[in-house]
């Protein structure tokens, strides 16, 4: 997995259909290529290694070009930042709301799998 620092690296859960659809929207808005999105289940080891890969089936992973990695609604923030959506992503960055933003993060991947058969 040679990939470019230039890249916002994304590590999801390649078996999640939520998460897969995710993916896919985000795809469709990123317009400058910079993100590289990669389901954990192929990530090699190393650099993948066990505590990482149950860190992985929690939530997603966002590393961003030159950056430091970033694990469920602080990732979901990141990607938004890097698609535009900056002022949102700064303002929902800071407290109290990271805590809503979290909080509602661990309840939809709690439940992804039923709120994938809901709604796909």
């Amino acid at each position: 997995m040679n990939v470019s620092r230039q890249k916002a690296i994304l590590i999801w859960d390649g078996e999640c259909r939520l998460c897969r659809k995710c993916i896919e929207w985000i795809e469709k808005r990123d317009g400058t290529g910079v993100f590289f999105p990669v389901s954990y289940q192929e990530v090699p080891s190393p650099p993948m290694t066990s505590p990482m890969t149950r860190q992985c089936q929690q939530a997603v992973q966002f590393i961003p070009p030159g950056g430091q990695m970033l694990s469920g609604g602080g990732a979901v923030l990141g990607v938004l930042y890097l698609l535009g959506w900056k002022k949102f992503s700064v303002i929902f960055s800071l407290l109290p709301l990271s805590l809503i933003v979290e909080a509602l993060y661990r309840l939809i991947a709690r439940n992804r799998r039923v709120i994938a058969r809901i709604l796909f």
